[in-house]
């Protein structure tokens, strides 16, 4: 079947679809959710690993009779209410995996037991932060969005969001939530979140049009989520921190190296500087997945060597990391859609299943609950 790769976990600007060759089944998009949606609530951070690398968008479904790949009718104010369209704008299934991965730094940031008086305003603010953070982005891309088959009927380019009105609705929510952050948690947390929305919105949005490091630049804010939530816990910005810093940071690029070998012919068509190109030089993209993912696995210790978790983590952590560089060394070999899938889906596994872990183990080495 000839198929279009049209489909946040980031975490947007894949550009118009690419006609490519699929196997029969469900669409990508739809397949990859799934998956995700049974992963920890759907941690795949799509929109945590580099924000807006998604993998489907959050707007009105498409009638499933319709043959993948045909154009569809643009929904039209009259069918399609203004709240679903700020619903879509604030792309939720973003905010919850962040949300999710703020909460795993949050529990292994307690030392002394689980306070959860600052936990909830934490979520709240933050939560608030990253929905600012998507919809500037989109404010920033209404233009490009408006050009991409993936992204053409979001709220913004079919004009049933005004520019102005998203402006406004980005703006009053980060300072809600930076205002919650400050009024309920602490000043760190609050001022590393704003430093995560600049980040991505005036920094990563606007370099990708410019040069390929964006996708490094871009990592930065998406490795954030568990440092906002070890710092939400009072813990300051130490050992520990950098320790979940790059387990994310590192995470991301097998991850999204996946996705963006899928849909490089769409960054190439809307003017995006990002790994890979269209027209990639064999081999390269597949073997700088291996080397962030063999990099992961020693970085994926530093919690046990920082005294967060101890034997199971550290078991845990080895078996995963060796599944995943496995998985990428496949994706280095063959370079083909069938192989970056499951690269993909596997980064999906790992690291809902590593966080999971590493707050079990560090409850279990703190003895809490006896």
């Amino acid at each position: 079947m000839r198929g279009t790769l049209g489909p946040q976990l980031l975490p947007g600007n894949l550009a118009t679809a690419a006609t490519v060759e699929l196997p029969e089944g469900p669409p990508v998009a739809d397949s990859l959710e799934s998956l995700a949606n049974s992963t920890l609530g759907g941690l795949a951070l799509g929109g945590l690993a580099l924000g807006d690398a998604d993998l489907r968008n959050q707007e009105p479904a498409l009638n499933p009779e319709v043959e993948v790949g045909r154009s569809q009718p643009t929904a039209t104010p009259a069918n399609t209410s203004r709240l679903r369209d700020f619903v879509v704008l604030s792309k939720p299934r973003i905010a919850v995996m962040s949300l999710l991965v703020v909460a795993a730094g949050y529990a292994v940031g307690r030392t002394a037991g689980l306070n959860v008086a600052p936990f909830w305003p934490s979520l709240l603010g933050i939560g608030l932060v990253a929905v600012a953070s998507s919809v500037l982005n989109q404010w920033l891309e209404r233009e490009t969005d408006g050009l991409m088959r993936r992204t053409e009927r979001r709220p913004l380019p079919t004009g049933r969001i005004s520019s102005g009105e998203a402006l406004l609705y980005g703006g009053v929510c980060l300072a809600l939530g930076l205002g919650v952050l400050l009024a309920r948690v602490n000043l760190a947390t609050a001022a590393w979140s704003l430093a995560t929305c600049v980040l991505y919105v005036a920094v990563y949005t606007p370099l990708k049009r410019k040069i390929p490091l964006a996708t490094t630049v871009g990592a930065i804010p998406g490795a954030l989520p568990p440092v906002l939530g070890w710092l939400a816990a009072g813990r300051p910005a130490d050992w520990g921190a950098l320790a979940l810093f790059a387990i994310l940071f590192l995470w991301q690029f097998p991850h999204f190296l996946a996705i963006a070998w899928m849909y490089r012919d769409d960054y190439e068509r809307a003017g995006l500087k990002m790994l890979p190109t269209s027209r990639p030089i064999p081999g390269v993209t597949g073997w700088m997945a291996v080397a962030y993912a063999l990099a992961l696995i020693p970085a994926s210790l530093l919690p046990a060597g920082v005294g967060l978790a101890g034997g199971l983590y550290q078991v845990a952590a080895l078996v995963l990391g060796v599944w995943y560089l496995a998985q990428s060394v496949a994706f280095a070999r063959r370079e083909d859609t069938a192989s970056a899938r499951k690269l993909l889906r596997v980064s999906l596994v790992y690291l809902p299943v590593l966080l999971a872990v590493l707050v079990y183990d560090h409850y279990r080495l703190l003895d809490w609950g006896r």
